[in-house]
């Protein structure tokens, strides 16, 4: 079984071909349930987006302490696969500010489970991709509302210097948000927020509107007039700052999007929807965009950040970077650092045409998952994943997932994770 959402709806690029082979069953579930200001929780259905969620909380003065970037992700995306923002170095994962999940199970029971309550599968439904069971209902800390966020940005050149700058920050407890985005081998942005009720009125910059230049490009000014600066951008705004752009992937698509022209005109329609772009895409554009284009976001521990980067440089050479810090908590699951503690680790996104000669998208990626592997990261898996079953199974702990699985009988109801996912599995 799988839900039975369309694979052109999802906002992953990756064409799900299981759709097609297992029994769909539709779980039209998109609703607010509860916002419970007592206990600082808010309870809603798998399909509610983030652009639903903020616009329901955020007049009732409240947010959730981590709120990924683009309005059309849902929370049982997040939860069944994965959810950052540049306020997860205090946070963590999206799966780390829930509280509590409701799952129908292969026997067509309903269970809910949470760290004191069926802790097990709590921990084993983060990235396990609906492969245990049906997510229902989900339990996600809120957090006071500001109105503001308080942004200073910062050009940092020399790749060493960019690393030092940026785990730096990352540490700070006192930054609401860090966030990089790496213009080149050796020039950067670093952004870091605060939030706040208050604001200097000539310092307020309402990036949201759809007039204004797209996000990456407005910062990159920074770095090319060599100048720090200080802005108030509105909170629900700076949440949603990539969206209009859909971080840089707009502009090969309408490369002539940031015109002041074009944005005045016709601003107000961008982005597509990502699901109108899936459904309105040709295979042979399909299959072009697979060979010469990359997706992927690649969670790697803080210390190797400098070889990491190094790494994408060779293997794919795509600019901007997104350099978005998380704090990894030693919890049982798919997902934990190698110690017994806690460990800052950084998410690389490259999106975009690899600039590399010799790219060729299989061969290219399966040298990326190597070393990622290699340093104890995590590849998200939203995207294209060329890995063996072992290399998956080495990569992603899967001792409780597969114990879970075991127990449910969820190996004739659901298929396992890396079939779901993995283009070695379905080829």
């Amino acid at each position: 079984m799988c839900t039975g959402r369309p694979g052109w709806l999802t906002v992953s690029l990756r064409v799900g071909k299981y759709k097609k082979i297992h029994k769909n069953i539709m779980i039209n579930l998109m609703d607010v349930l509860e916002v419970d200001s007592e206990r600082q929780v808010v309870r809603v259905e798998p399909l509610v987006t983030m652009g639903q969620l903020t616009g329901h909380l955020n007049p009732m003065g409240w947010t959730i302490p981590v709120v990924p970037e683009l309005d059309d992700l849902t929370v049982g995306g997040l939860i069944m696969g994965t959810g950052i923002e540049s306020s997860s170095h205090i946070y963590g994962l999206f799966q780390h500010i829930c509280v509590a999940y409701e799952l129908v199970l292969a026997d067509g029971s309903l269970v809910r489970c949470s760290p004191t309550e069926n802790s097990d599968l709590f921990y084993a439904v983060p990235w396990s991709c609906g492969t245990l069971g049906f997510l229902v209902a989900a339990e996600i800390k809120m957090i006071p509302a500001k109105k503001y966020v308080k942004i200073h940005y910062e050009p940092v050149r020399g790749l060493q210097k960019i690393c030092e700058k940026f785990t730096e920050e990352s540490k700070k407890k006192e930054n609401s948000f860090v966030e990089g985005l790496l213009y080149s081998l050796d020039e950067a942005v670093i952004m870091t927020g605060v939030l706040t009720d208050e604001a200097e009125q000539s310092k307020i910059n309402r990036i949201g509107n759809y007039y204004k230049p797209w996000f990456f490009k407005h910062v990159e000014k920074y770095l090319k007039a060599d100048k720090t600066g200080i802005e108030y951008i509105p909170s629900r705004q700076y949440y949603h700052r990539h969206t209009r752009s859909i971080f840089w992937e707009l502009q090969d698509i309408i490369p002539f999007g940031n015109n002041p022209v074009f944005r005045y005109l016709f601003g107000w329609m961008v982005p597509p929807k990502i699901s109108l772009l899936k459904l309105t895409q040709g295979e042979a554009i399909r299959k072009l965009y697979e060979q010469h284009h990359v997706v992927q976001d690649m969670l790697v521990p803080m210390k190797s950040l400098e070889k990491s980067i190094q790494t994408f440089h060779v293997d794919l050479n795509v600019y901007p970077l997104w350099l978005c810090p998380f704090i990894l908590p030693n919890n049982p699951g798919m997902v934990h650092p190698k110690g017994n503690e806690a460990e800052l680790y950084v998410d690389i996104g490259a999106y975009g045409e690899p600039k590399r000669k010799q790219f060729e998208a299989r061969a290219s990626m399966r040298q990326m998952e190597k070393f990622v592997r290699s340093v104890h990261g995590f590849q998200m898996l939203y995207a294209d994943c060329y890995m063996t079953r072992e290399e998956f199974w080495d990569m992603f702990d899967g001792s409780l997932y597969h114990k879970l699985r075991e127990q449910m009988n969820c190996k004739d109801a659901f298929p396992e994770v890396y079939d779901k996912i993995c283009k070695a599995a379905r080829h």
